[in-house]
């Protein structure tokens, strides 16, 4: 890169976005390879990304960190503009995507917190004898693990 102001149209290396955004250059080609962002390739065959990538794998990163999987930031950047830096509306919309899911998430886990100060205030030493959330151990038929926590998908 030059030394004059970077340019929204400036096009980066695979090494410079990952310095930028500090995901590895194999998980900027797998986000490549499943549609979540895009390169174009020099006469030599290398990636070049345009700047606004920067935001798009930056959103990617905060999506993962709040359990939003992979499936659904590529349904919301199927709606974003491919070739341009995505606007206020564009994100706003994306936040009101996710909104209610993270709602409904920080419900659960106050939820499970709240179940987890009981069974803690309860001072049983054992699920066995645990008479709030594990009678005479009901839940070991089940099978193994923990069967009170909430299924989070892994897709």
């Amino acid at each position: 890169m030059n030394d004059s102001a970077p340019s929204p149209t400036d096009l980066l290396s695979v090494g410079d976005v990952s310095r930028r955004t500090g995901v590895s250059v194999s998980a900027l080609h797998f986000y490549e390879r499943e549609g979540l962002i895009a390169a174009t390739r020099t006469s030599g065959g290398q990636r070049r990304y345009a700047r606004h990538v920067i935001r798009r794998v930056s959103v990617i990163q905060v999506a993962k960190r709040m359990g939003i999987s992979l499936s659904e930031v590529a349904d919301v950047f199927a709606d974003l503009p491919p070739d341009r830096m995505p606007g206020k509306t564009d994100w706003r919309r994306i936040s009101e995507r996710w909104r209610g899911r993270l709602e409904a998430r920080r419900q659960e886990i106050e939820r499970m917190e709240n179940e987890l100060v009981e069974c803690i205030g309860c001072g049983c030493v054992s699920l066995r004898s645990c008479r709030v959330l594990n009678p005479d151990d009901e839940l070991g038929a089940d099978g193994a693990g923990p069967r009170l926590l909430p299924e989070i998908p892994t897709d």
